[in-house]
């Protein structure tokens, strides 16, 4: 039999316990953001971070943490990952590199909304607030040059020394009245067409086919490249991923280019198939301030695998000189 003094004692105890988890759940909560600043300043290889409006984004930060910073921004439906050669090469030079999965892509979280430009942006200069980043060079492939023009042109470059445009979709993909080079609505309502019906079977069509320009007589397609680039995208959203393509396809970044003043490096291949560098590159440059154009004969959009040990070295001079 139990006597009363135990039992008030248990009570009390329960009682103390509670209010140390219930006071230890508060602080925790209202401590996070500094404790991800903190976690991010020890030398924290990756992890995430919630956004203003409840996305759970990853970043990976590689490299010494008082190395100079390089930023990198993915293409669809692709994620981080496909930075790694860049990274892995700027960080046994003794950069920090650092790379996102953007909503609904890769290890992030798969919000139904949010997914367009502005909010691209938004995330992006998050964790650059979060890792309270400093003279950075900012690069961005694709889909991604699109989020870095509409990050420069909405938060400015106070955290930002350079950046660029690596086989990237602006000023604009759509084809308008004002932008005769561009391509058909009618290649865009094709590919969401091809989401819906069999999303992976048309990664594995665009991988192996137009991406790398492995449809190219002579070729020698890459199952690693084609394998990587289909579990990337397969890793993404479905919704997100849809509503990408109007994304990086509609989203005139005209005048997000003009704003711009920093020093850009714009690199293109000239045998690119889904981003032609005419309506791309060639328009982009001549819309910035101050821009660099490096053109890679006959090299395909996915030129960071393709091509990935003279991108290394071309952005390694950029970033130096």
């Amino acid at each position: 039999m139990t006597s009363p003094i135990s039992n008030r004692r248990r009570n009390v105890l329960l009682g103390a316990a509670t209010a140390v988890a219930a006071a230890g759940a508060s602080l925790s909560a209202s401590a996070a953001p500094a404790a991800a600043k903190a976690s991010a300043a020890a030398g924290r290889t990756s992890g995430t971070f919630t956004t203003r409006d409840g996305v759970e984004i990853y970043f990976k930060d590689w490299g010494p943490r008082n190395g100079p910073v390089v930023v990198f921004s993915h293409g669809w439906p692709l994620n981080s990952d496909s930075w790694e050669s860049q990274m892995l090469f700027l960080a046994d030079q003794g950069y920090r590199t650092i790379a996102h999965d953007r909503r609904g892509h890769g290890r992030s979280s798969q919000p139904w909304d949010g997914n367009d430009m502005d909010h691209y942006a938004d995330d992006l200069a998050q964790l650059l607030d979060l890792l309270d980043v400093k003279n950075a060079a900012l690069f961005g492939f694709s889909t991604g040059g699109g989020e870095v023009a509409r990050y420069l042109s909405r938060h400015g470059s106070k955290r930002i020394a350079k950046a660029g445009l690596i086989s990237a979709v602006p000023p604009l993909m759509l084809k308008t009245a004002a932008n005769p080079g561009g391509l058909p609505i009618e290649v865009f309502d094709g590919i969401r067409a091809g989401s819906l019906k069999d999303r992976s079977q048309l990664y594995l069509d665009i991988a192996s086919g137009p991406f790398f320009n492995f449809n190219r007589p002579g070729a020698k397609p890459s199952q690693g490249m084609i394998n990587a680039w289909w579990m990337q995208g397969m890793m993404a959203g479905h919704k997100n991923t849809y509503d990408c393509i109007k994304a990086f396809s509609e989203t005139d970044f005209t005048a997000d280019l003009k704003k711009i003043e920093i020093p850009m490096l714009v690199l293109h291949g000239d045998d690119d198939q889904i981003v032609p560098i005419d309506a791309a590159a060639k328009a982009a440059a001549k819309l910035l301030k101050n821009a660099k154009l490096v053109i890679y004969p006959g090299a395909p959009h996915g030129l960071t695998d393709t091509h990935k040990d003279k991108l290394n070295a071309d952005l390694l001079a950029f970033i130096k000189g």
